[in-house]
């Protein structure tokens, strides 16, 4: 791919324009991609001739990155590109980007118009797609300059088996109607997690499939099911105002990136009342802090009646953490809690301590905890006691159930 190639996000306008003069081969992009994912690939001849001299395009970057199967490439004013490889942030031997090569690197993902946004605004998220590999892109101002986060996002989405998923997670997926959490830290694989689980439907169930996130990240081609897939910022202006217009266009399962307000839980939890099945992420680190989290957002006697919607509405919460496995690989570990007829009771009453019991005693019902789960990779080989003990949300628990005495 030539320096006049690399991938620039356009408008709809700009790209049938290019379309006209330039074919898909020629622009190094893969025909079998969707049209409204085709980029434009013209820089201006200021940034080429920058690209030129530092010797360093952002392709050049992100190609590394895929060639090496590291996750995200992380770019900043003052500062040496970085990547992080299995979870760690790993150095280059690049020299410190300046201020003129980090706008270059803008100019080719970025128009015109979307960087005058990320500097009015100091904070922009957006996505884009190379031949061989897609990317989300998080764009902020810090003390020393410019900064940028690109996450890497393989084009084929994997599936819940190739992830070595608890069989639970595809039971989930057959419900008709409900919530279902998808929780976890920020890094933690909730969006690989969930992609696997809607491709999954996708692929074995004749639905209509509608997702709002912000932006999109994997992208699903449509199979047994209609996917219809729409960008915060994009295709829509607000998480809730596009969740309310999804209930209006006869959805059989809604996906929402994350739920990041009261507005769009009110929401979710009416459509997962009313015949549908909604997924959603939080930033949660176990899943009874998902269900406490949620209801931390009501209060008074508003409180006392979401408890008997979310123990009506809810289907399962899947919390999830990745670690460090024994190939230098990384795995998912799994906190799963399933609304048994006694979680509901429990949900009502608030009494969470009994549920975080329950759970520990239920892995016939496909419950498990934390350490139940890392105990059980630590068990087959996948991962070491050092790694059990250093992911555990309690390692004097964990420490018992290496030594045999649980």
């Amino acid at each position: 791919m030539t320096e006049s190639q690399i991938p620039k996000m356009s408008s709809p306008q700009s790209q049938s324009a290019i379309a006209q003069t330039l074919t898909a081969n020629n622009l190094g992009i893969s025909p079998s991609l969707p049209e409204f994912l085709v980029p434009s690939l013209i820089l201006s001849s200021s940034t080429a001739s920058i690209n030129k001299a530092s010797g360093l395009s952002l392709v050049d970057l992100v190609k590394e990155a895929f060639n090496h199967g590291y996750s995200d490439v992380h770019l900043g004013v003052g500062e040496i590109p970085r990547f992080r490889n299995q979870g760690e942030m790993q150095t280059t031997n690049y020299p410190e980007t300046d201020k003129a090569t980090f706008m270059s690197w803008l100019r080719e993902i970025l128009t015109d118009t979307e960087i005058q946004r990320f500097q009015e605004r100091l904070e922009f998220d957006c996505a884009t797609q190379y031949e061989f590999i897609r990317v989300r892109i998080n764009l902020f101002d810090s003390l020393r300059g410019y900064g940028m986060v690109l996450r890497l996002i393989p084009l084929e989405i994997p599936s819940i088996k190739q992830l070595r998923l608890p069989p639970i997670i595809q039971d989930i997926c057959n419900y008709q109607k409900g919530l279902i959490l998808i929780t976890g830290p920020t890094g933690s694989g909730k969006s690989t997690t969930m992609a696997a689980m809607v491709d999954y439907i996708n692929r074995t169930m004749p639905k209509h499939i509608i997702t709002i996130e912000d932006p999109v990240e994997f992208v699903h081609q449509s199979h047994k099911s209609l996917v219809r897939q729409r960008e915060v910022g994009m295709h829509t202006l607000e998480f809730d105002k596009a969740l309310k217009a999804a209930l209006r266009a006869d959805p059989d399962v809604i996906f929402l990136g994350e739920m990041r307000d009261k507005e769009t839980l009110n929401t979710a939890l009416k459509a997962s009342q009313t015949g549908h099945l909604v997924m959603g992420t939080l930033h949660t680190i176990s899943a009874v802090k998902s269900v406490e989290r949620i209801l931390s957002l009501y209060s008074g006697q508003e409180k006392e009646a979401m408890r008997v919607v979310l123990a009506e509405s809810l289907v399962a919460v899947i919390s999830q953490g990745l670690c460090r496995t024994t190939d230098g690989k990384r795995c998912a570990f799994h906190d799963i809690l399933i609304n048994t007829e006694a979680v509901k009771d429990w949900v009502k009453t608030g009494n969470y301590d009994e549920i975080e019991a329950l759970m520990k005693q239920s892995r016939f019902d496909g419950m498990t905890t934390m350490n139940q789960s890392l105990f059980t990779l630590y068990q087959e080989g996948r991962i070491t006691q050092e790694t059990a003990l250093e992911m555990s949300p309690t390692p004097n628990e964990m420490a018992q159930f290496l030594r045999g005495r649980l």
